[in-house]
Protein backbone atom coordinates (compact mmCIF):
# COMPACT_ATOMS: atom_id res chain seq x y z
CA UNK A 1 0.00 0.00 0.00
CA UNK A 2 1.40 3.40 -0.96
CA UNK A 3 2.01 5.82 1.89
CA UNK A 4 0.91 9.38 1.14
CA UNK A 5 3.54 11.98 2.00
CA UNK A 6 2.52 15.62 2.17
CA UNK A 7 4.55 18.05 0.11
CA UNK A 8 6.33 20.89 1.92
CA UNK A 9 3.70 23.32 0.63
CA UNK A 10 0.89 21.16 2.02
CA UNK A 11 2.58 20.96 5.42
CA UNK A 12 3.51 24.65 5.37
CA UNK A 13 0.98 26.42 3.18
CA UNK A 14 1.62 30.05 4.23
CA UNK A 15 3.78 31.67 1.57
CA UNK A 16 6.49 33.86 3.05
CA UNK A 17 9.33 35.99 1.79
CA UNK A 18 12.51 36.82 3.59
CA UNK A 19 16.26 37.12 3.27
CA UNK A 20 18.50 34.11 3.80
CA UNK A 21 22.15 33.09 3.85
CA UNK A 22 22.87 30.10 1.60
CA UNK A 23 26.41 29.28 2.73
CA UNK A 24 29.24 30.27 5.08
CA UNK A 25 29.99 33.42 3.10
CA UNK A 26 27.19 34.92 5.16
CA UNK A 27 25.82 36.92 2.22
CA UNK A 28 22.04 37.30 2.49
CA UNK A 29 19.60 37.59 -0.41
CA UNK A 30 15.84 37.30 -1.07
CA UNK A 31 14.34 33.90 -0.30
CA UNK A 32 10.86 32.48 -0.81
CA UNK A 33 9.67 29.83 1.63
CA UNK A 34 6.60 28.63 3.54
CA UNK A 35 5.35 28.91 7.11
CA UNK A 36 3.04 26.36 8.69
CA UNK A 37 -0.68 26.93 8.67
CA UNK A 38 -1.95 28.60 11.83
CA UNK A 39 -2.63 25.77 14.27
CA UNK A 40 -5.23 25.80 17.03
CA UNK A 41 -2.76 27.22 19.57
CA UNK A 42 -0.80 29.35 17.08
CA UNK A 43 -0.56 33.07 16.56
CA UNK A 44 0.30 34.44 13.10
CA UNK A 45 1.54 38.00 12.74
CA UNK A 46 2.77 40.42 10.15
CA UNK A 47 6.40 41.23 10.92
CA UNK A 48 7.05 44.98 11.03
CA UNK A 49 10.55 45.14 12.51
CA UNK A 50 13.36 42.72 13.31
CA UNK A 51 16.54 43.53 15.19
CA UNK A 52 19.95 42.30 14.09
CA UNK A 53 21.71 40.48 16.93
CA UNK A 54 25.45 39.79 16.93
CA UNK A 55 24.60 36.09 17.09
CA UNK A 56 22.92 36.47 13.67
CA UNK A 57 26.35 37.38 12.32
CA UNK A 58 27.93 34.26 13.83
CA UNK A 59 25.12 32.06 12.57
CA UNK A 60 25.05 33.21 8.94
CA UNK A 61 28.76 32.32 8.75
CA UNK A 62 28.37 29.09 10.76
CA UNK A 63 31.02 30.27 13.21
CA UNK A 64 29.43 28.22 15.99
CA UNK A 65 29.06 25.10 13.81
CA UNK A 66 25.29 24.96 14.35
CA UNK A 67 23.93 26.54 11.16
CA UNK A 68 21.60 24.90 8.65
CA UNK A 69 21.24 26.50 5.21
CA UNK A 70 19.30 28.20 3.79
CA UNK A 71 19.27 30.24 7.01
CA UNK A 72 16.79 33.03 7.67
CA UNK A 73 18.12 34.84 10.78
CA UNK A 74 16.32 37.06 13.25
CA UNK A 75 15.11 36.53 16.81
CA UNK A 76 14.10 40.07 17.76
CA UNK A 77 10.79 40.05 15.91
CA UNK A 78 7.80 42.36 16.41
CA UNK A 79 4.60 42.99 14.52
CA UNK A 80 0.80 42.90 14.54
CA UNK A 81 -1.38 39.79 14.86
CA UNK A 82 -3.27 38.81 11.71
CA UNK A 83 -4.70 35.41 12.69
CA UNK A 84 -5.13 33.25 15.79
CA UNK A 85 -5.94 29.60 16.34
CA UNK A 86 -9.19 28.41 17.90
CA UNK A 87 -7.59 27.66 21.28
CA UNK A 88 -5.56 30.86 21.66
CA UNK A 89 -6.67 32.50 24.92
CA UNK A 90 -4.82 35.74 25.62
CA UNK A 91 -4.06 37.28 22.24
CA UNK A 92 -6.40 38.71 19.62
CA UNK A 93 -6.12 39.92 16.04
CA UNK A 94 -4.61 43.41 15.95
CA UNK A 95 -2.46 42.96 19.07
CA UNK A 96 1.16 44.13 19.07
CA UNK A 97 3.36 41.11 19.71
CA UNK A 98 6.86 39.75 19.44
CA UNK A 99 8.92 36.58 19.29
CA UNK A 100 12.37 36.32 20.82
CA UNK A 101 15.00 33.59 20.76
CA UNK A 102 12.77 30.53 21.10
CA UNK A 103 9.59 29.13 19.58
CA UNK A 104 9.30 25.74 21.28
CA UNK A 105 10.21 23.54 24.25
CA UNK A 106 9.05 20.20 25.65
CA UNK A 107 6.77 21.94 28.22
CA UNK A 108 7.13 18.92 30.58
CA UNK A 109 10.69 18.96 32.00
CA UNK A 110 11.68 20.54 35.33
CA UNK A 111 13.03 23.65 33.60
CA UNK A 112 9.83 24.19 31.64
CA UNK A 113 7.79 23.66 34.81
CA UNK A 114 9.90 26.38 36.47
CA UNK A 115 9.22 28.83 33.60
CA UNK A 116 12.79 28.33 32.32
CA UNK A 117 11.97 27.15 28.81
CA UNK A 118 15.27 28.69 27.69
CA UNK A 119 17.11 25.86 29.50
CA UNK A 120 14.89 23.06 28.20
CA UNK A 121 16.99 20.19 26.72
CA UNK A 122 14.57 20.13 23.76
CA UNK A 123 14.52 23.89 23.18
CA UNK A 124 13.49 24.94 19.67
CA UNK A 125 15.26 28.14 18.71
CA UNK A 126 13.63 30.71 16.47
CA UNK A 127 15.86 29.96 13.50
CA UNK A 128 18.19 27.23 12.23
CA UNK A 129 16.72 24.83 14.77
CA UNK A 130 14.69 21.67 14.32
CA UNK A 131 10.97 21.80 15.03
CA UNK A 132 9.24 18.85 16.68
CA UNK A 133 7.81 17.98 13.25
CA UNK A 134 11.34 17.72 11.83
CA UNK A 135 11.27 20.95 9.84
CA UNK A 136 13.86 23.72 10.21
CA UNK A 137 12.84 27.02 11.79
CA UNK A 138 13.17 30.32 9.93
CA UNK A 139 13.64 33.63 11.72
CA UNK A 140 12.34 37.15 11.52
CA UNK A 141 14.10 38.56 8.47
CA UNK A 142 10.77 37.76 6.82
CA UNK A 143 7.29 39.14 6.30
CA UNK A 144 5.21 36.78 8.47
CA UNK A 145 5.71 34.71 11.60
CA UNK A 146 3.75 31.83 13.11
CA UNK A 147 4.39 30.60 16.64
CA UNK A 148 2.65 28.88 19.54
CA UNK A 149 0.90 31.38 21.81
CA UNK A 150 3.11 30.28 24.72
CA UNK A 151 6.15 31.80 22.98
CA UNK A 152 4.48 35.06 22.01
CA UNK A 153 5.30 38.23 23.97
CA UNK A 154 2.70 41.00 24.22
CA UNK A 155 4.18 44.45 23.50
CA UNK A 156 2.60 47.28 25.56
CA UNK A 157 1.11 50.14 23.57
CA UNK A 158 3.51 52.78 24.87
CA UNK A 159 6.62 50.97 23.61
CA UNK A 160 7.60 51.82 20.01
CA UNK A 161 7.89 48.56 18.12
CA UNK A 162 11.23 49.35 16.48
CA UNK A 163 12.91 50.23 19.78
CA UNK A 164 11.26 47.31 21.58
CA UNK A 165 12.42 44.64 19.12
CA UNK A 166 16.01 44.27 20.47
CA UNK A 167 14.67 43.88 24.01
CA UNK A 168 13.46 40.39 23.04
CA UNK A 169 17.12 39.32 23.02
CA UNK A 170 19.40 42.04 24.40
CA UNK A 171 16.80 43.10 26.95
CA UNK A 172 16.05 39.73 28.50
CA UNK A 173 19.72 38.70 28.27
CA UNK A 174 20.66 41.51 30.66
CA UNK A 175 17.47 41.79 32.74
CA UNK A 176 17.37 38.11 33.70
CA UNK A 177 20.77 37.91 35.44
CA UNK A 178 20.13 41.13 37.34
CA UNK A 179 16.97 39.55 38.75
CA UNK A 180 18.17 35.96 39.19
CA UNK A 181 21.44 36.80 40.95
CA UNK A 182 19.81 39.34 43.26
CA UNK A 183 21.55 42.30 41.66
CA UNK A 184 18.33 44.29 41.71
CA UNK A 185 18.27 45.98 45.11
CA UNK A 186 18.33 49.80 45.07
CA UNK A 187 21.72 51.14 46.09
CA UNK A 188 23.69 48.08 44.98
CA UNK A 189 26.78 48.75 42.86
CA UNK A 190 26.85 46.89 39.55
CA UNK A 191 29.44 47.00 36.80
CA UNK A 192 28.57 46.63 33.11
CA UNK A 193 31.46 45.46 30.95
CA UNK A 194 31.18 46.57 27.34
CA UNK A 195 28.94 49.32 26.00
CA UNK A 196 27.38 47.80 22.90
CA UNK A 197 24.08 46.20 21.98
CA UNK A 198 23.82 44.32 25.28
CA UNK A 199 25.73 46.74 27.48
CA UNK A 200 23.71 49.88 26.81
CA UNK A 201 20.47 48.04 27.62
CA UNK A 202 22.03 46.59 30.78
CA UNK A 203 22.83 50.13 31.94
CA UNK A 204 19.24 51.25 31.32
CA UNK A 205 17.71 48.34 33.26
CA UNK A 206 20.20 48.68 36.11
CA UNK A 207 19.50 52.39 36.49
CA UNK A 208 15.74 51.78 36.41
CA UNK A 209 16.22 49.27 39.25
CA UNK A 210 17.88 51.98 41.32
CA UNK A 211 21.42 50.63 41.12
CA UNK A 212 24.71 52.46 41.11
CA UNK A 213 26.21 51.63 37.70
CA UNK A 214 29.82 51.68 36.55
CA UNK A 215 30.59 51.02 32.90
CA UNK A 216 33.87 49.21 32.23
CA UNK A 217 35.24 49.61 28.71
CA UNK A 218 38.46 49.43 26.74
CA UNK A 219 37.58 52.73 25.05
CA UNK A 220 37.79 56.09 26.79
CA UNK A 221 35.77 57.47 23.87
CA UNK A 222 32.65 55.87 25.34
CA UNK A 223 32.87 57.70 28.66
CA UNK A 224 30.73 60.67 27.65
CA UNK A 225 28.14 58.36 26.11
CA UNK A 226 27.99 56.20 29.24
CA UNK A 227 27.88 58.96 31.83
CA UNK A 228 26.18 61.86 30.11
CA UNK A 229 23.62 60.12 27.93
CA UNK A 230 22.97 56.76 29.60
CA UNK A 231 23.38 58.20 33.12
CA UNK A 232 25.94 55.69 34.36
CA UNK A 233 27.37 56.81 37.69
CA UNK A 234 30.99 56.21 36.76
CA UNK A 235 33.27 54.85 34.06
CA UNK A 236 36.44 52.75 34.13
CA UNK A 237 38.95 52.20 31.35
CA UNK A 238 39.90 48.56 31.80
CA UNK A 239 43.48 49.12 30.62
CA UNK A 240 44.06 51.91 33.16
CA UNK A 241 45.62 50.07 36.10
CA UNK A 242 45.29 53.04 38.45
CA UNK A 243 41.56 53.36 37.80
CA UNK A 244 40.99 49.64 38.15
CA UNK A 245 43.05 49.45 41.33
CA UNK A 246 41.09 52.29 42.91
CA UNK A 247 37.81 50.48 42.19
CA UNK A 248 38.86 47.06 43.54
CA UNK A 249 36.38 45.45 45.91
CA UNK A 250 33.60 47.97 45.29
CA UNK A 251 31.03 46.08 43.19
CA UNK A 252 28.26 43.72 44.27
CA UNK A 253 28.07 42.24 40.79
CA UNK A 254 29.17 42.62 37.19
CA UNK A 255 27.30 41.90 33.95
CA UNK A 256 29.96 41.06 31.36
CA UNK A 257 28.56 41.56 27.84
CA UNK A 258 31.82 41.24 25.91
CA UNK A 259 32.01 38.57 23.19
CA UNK A 260 35.73 39.02 22.47
CA UNK A 261 38.68 37.44 24.27
CA UNK A 262 39.39 39.46 27.44
CA UNK A 263 40.97 38.93 30.88
CA UNK A 264 38.65 38.05 33.77
CA UNK A 265 41.01 38.47 36.73
CA UNK A 266 40.85 42.31 36.73
CA UNK A 267 37.05 42.09 36.71
CA UNK A 268 36.98 39.59 39.57
CA UNK A 269 39.17 42.05 41.48
CA UNK A 270 36.44 44.70 41.22
CA UNK A 271 34.00 42.51 43.16
CA UNK A 272 33.27 42.70 46.85
CA UNK A 273 33.34 39.49 48.88
CA UNK A 274 30.49 37.24 47.66
CA UNK A 275 30.36 39.29 44.44
CA UNK A 276 29.12 37.77 41.19
CA UNK A 277 30.60 38.09 37.72
CA UNK A 278 27.90 37.04 35.25
CA UNK A 279 28.87 36.30 31.66
CA UNK A 280 26.26 37.02 29.00
CA UNK A 281 28.60 37.53 26.03
CA UNK A 282 29.81 34.46 24.13
CA UNK A 283 33.52 34.64 23.19
CA UNK A 284 34.47 32.17 20.46
CA UNK A 285 37.59 31.02 22.32
CA UNK A 286 37.85 29.89 25.97
CA UNK A 287 38.72 32.50 28.56
CA UNK A 288 41.38 31.96 31.23
CA UNK A 289 39.90 31.62 34.72
CA UNK A 290 42.36 31.19 37.62
CA UNK A 291 40.68 29.81 40.73
CA UNK A 292 42.63 31.61 43.44
CA UNK A 293 40.96 35.03 42.95
CA UNK A 294 37.60 33.30 43.44
CA UNK A 295 38.64 31.68 46.71
CA UNK A 296 39.66 35.01 48.20
CA UNK A 297 36.22 36.41 48.84
CA UNK A 298 33.94 33.50 47.90
CA UNK A 299 33.29 35.08 44.53
CA UNK A 300 31.24 33.55 41.74
CA UNK A 301 31.62 33.46 37.98
CA UNK A 302 28.38 32.45 36.31
CA UNK A 303 26.66 32.44 32.94
CA UNK A 304 23.17 33.42 31.87
CA UNK A 305 21.31 32.94 28.60
CA UNK A 306 18.16 34.94 27.83
CA UNK A 307 15.20 34.04 30.12
CA UNK A 308 11.97 32.08 30.23
CA UNK A 309 8.72 33.31 28.72
CA UNK A 310 7.21 34.50 32.01
CA UNK A 311 10.32 36.56 32.76
CA UNK A 312 10.51 37.87 29.20
CA UNK A 313 6.98 39.26 29.49
CA UNK A 314 7.92 40.71 32.90
CA UNK A 315 10.95 42.37 31.30
CA UNK A 316 8.89 43.93 28.50
CA UNK A 317 6.31 45.21 30.98
CA UNK A 318 9.10 46.66 33.16
CA UNK A 319 10.60 48.33 30.08
CA UNK A 320 7.24 49.86 29.23
CA UNK A 321 6.79 51.15 32.79
CA UNK A 322 10.23 52.80 32.73
CA UNK A 323 10.22 53.84 29.04
CA UNK A 324 13.21 51.64 28.23
CA UNK A 325 13.97 50.94 24.58
CA UNK A 326 17.14 50.00 22.72
CA UNK A 327 19.09 52.70 20.90
CA UNK A 328 18.68 51.76 17.28
CA UNK A 329 19.50 52.53 13.67
CA UNK A 330 16.57 51.56 11.46
CA UNK A 331 17.57 50.22 8.04
CA UNK A 332 15.82 48.98 4.88
CA UNK A 333 16.19 45.30 4.05
CA UNK A 334 18.38 46.12 1.03
CA UNK A 335 20.98 47.52 3.42
CA UNK A 336 21.24 44.21 5.29
CA UNK A 337 24.62 42.98 4.01
CA UNK A 338 26.19 46.40 4.55
CA UNK A 339 24.80 46.41 8.09
CA UNK A 340 26.39 43.02 8.72
CA UNK A 341 29.75 44.36 7.54
CA UNK A 342 29.40 47.33 9.87
CA UNK A 343 28.40 45.05 12.73
CA UNK A 344 31.71 43.18 12.38
CA UNK A 345 33.44 46.52 13.00
CA UNK A 346 31.07 47.43 15.87
CA UNK A 347 30.01 50.40 13.74
CA UNK A 348 26.51 50.82 15.13
CA UNK A 349 24.99 52.59 18.12
CA UNK A 350 23.77 50.20 19.34
CA UNK A 351 21.44 47.92 17.41
CA UNK A 352 20.40 47.69 13.78
CA UNK A 353 16.67 47.15 13.29
CA UNK A 354 15.29 46.18 9.88
CA UNK A 355 12.15 47.98 8.73
CA UNK A 356 10.50 44.81 7.45
CA UNK A 357 7.00 46.21 7.06
CA UNK A 358 7.91 49.05 4.72
CA UNK A 359 10.87 47.64 2.78
CA UNK A 360 10.81 43.86 2.46
CA UNK A 361 8.11 43.38 -0.18
CA UNK A 362 9.43 46.15 -2.41
CA UNK A 363 12.87 44.55 -2.32
CA UNK A 364 11.72 41.02 -2.99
Amino acid sequence: MLKMVASPDQEHPKKAIGWAARDTSGVLSPFNFSRRETGEKDVAFKVLYCGICHSDLHMVKNEWGASTYPLVPGHEIVGVVTEIGSKVQNIKVGDRVGVGCMVGSCRTCDNCADHLENYCPKLVQTYSSRNFDGTITYGGYSDIMVADEHFIVRIPENLPLDGAAPLLCAGITTYSPLRHFGLDKPGMHVGVVGLGGLGHVAVKFAKALGLKVTVVSTSLKKKAEAVERLNADSFLVSSDQNEMQAAMGTMDGIIDTVSALHPLVPLIGLLKAHGKLVMVGAPEKPLELPVFPLLMGRKLVAGSCIGGMKETQEMIDFAAKHNITADIEVIPIDYLNTAMERLVKADVRYRFVIDIGNTLKASS
